[in-house]
């Protein structure tokens, strides 16, 4: 049995490299094993034969396990050798519950680069380095919110456009800003305004309210699919990190109390971008959780998120050198 296992390894397939991956699953109530050498998950049914959905882990970014979910150590192990990650959050995908540095389960493997971490914690020390970091971040979230707001089919269908004012606002509040105070002052309002943008647009009466999981209204509705498409974000961002051996307590602008910040952070760049006029949309056209989810993973998809990401990461060590 032992020689038929060693064999099985052997002919496992290499894992993507983590930019490259496409898939991330958000699963509840399922139990998830190893069968046959694969990982597989079982949901509950009340038929006395026991279906099993495979999860293509070499290609897997992270997975999101949700209410009455359980994994055995073997599964875990396995996805560990795949470096996915893993995390544990509520119904519909968010609050997250797992543990280590307050965001994901992440592999223990330390055969990670160690370049860019040694370039982002010298400049992380140093106050203006850190300023600099900052300010790329939100001069970056300008320049993507710009390119996928232009291009969003369903906000020129609504007539839903960049406040200009509000961009000229918060871009020369970035260059001003003396430190990362200032310039959480100033991302406040420009995200205020996006909100304002979004809610007008589609018609929806709407206060930014995390963590609220009512459905009361389509202003609830939309703070439910916020929460619910961060959390993606943030498994995005924390896979990118991860993969780039980068601490996630090295924040550039948020997380001063938090282990998880730089997380944050980079979750944000495709937050204003991506998940906000999804969650506005899905709640417009009446969309379910499962159908927004599955509507913001293949957009980030078709749009190279991790991809991105990873680069976002790689070109900020390169310019605070």
């Amino acid at each position: 049995m032992s020689q038929n296992n060693s064999h099985l390894r052997k002919l496992r397939s290499r894992p993507l490299m983590l930019s490259k991956r496409a898939c991330v699953f958000y699963l509840e109530r399922v139990r998830v094993i190893v069968k046959d050498d694969r990982i597989v998950y079982l949901t509950e049914s009340l038929q006395p034969i026991e279906h099993f959905y495979n999860i293509p882990e070499k290609n897997t970014a992270f997975l999101l396990l949700g209410k009455g979910s359980s994994i055995t150590d073997a599964a875990a192990r396995r996805l560990a050798e795949s470096n996915v990650m893993v995390g544990f959050c509520g119904s519909g995908g968010s609050p997250l519950f797992s543990a280590l540095d307050l965001t994901f389960l992440a592999p223990q493997s330390e055969y990670r680069p160690t370049e860019y971490m040694q370039t982002w914690m010298k400049a992380w020390l140093d106050d203006a380095a850190r300023l600099l970091m900052a300010k790329i971040l939100l001069q970056e979230r300008i320049t993507i919110v710009k390119k996928y707001w232009q291009k969003n089919p369903m906000l020129l269908q609504f007539g839903i456009h960049i406040d200009e004012s509000a961009l000229t606002s918060f871009q020369s509040a970035i260059d001003s800003a003396k430190n990362q105070e200032q310039l959480l002052t100033a991302e406040g309002r420009w995200a205020k305004a996006l909100y304002k943008r979004l809610a007008d647009g589609f018609g929806i009466k709407f206060v930014r309210e995390e963590g609220k999981n009512a459905q009361d209204d389509l202003g609830d509705i939309a703070n439910s699919y916020l929460d619910h498409g961060n959390y993606i974000a943030y498994g995005y961002a924390a896979v990118a990190l991860h993969g780039l051996g980068i601490s996630f307590a090295l924040a550039m602008l948020h997380g001063k109390t938090r282990r998880g910040g730089l997380v944050f952070d980079v979750a944000d760049l495709v937050k204003d971008a991506l998940v906000m006029p999804q969650a506005f949309v899905s709640a417009k056209l009446g969309h379910n959780q499962k159908e927004f989810r599955m509507q913001l993973i293949e957009t980030c998809q078709d749009q190279d998120v991790l991809d991105y990401m990873f680069g976002f990461i790689v070109d900020t060590c390169q310019k605070i050198k």
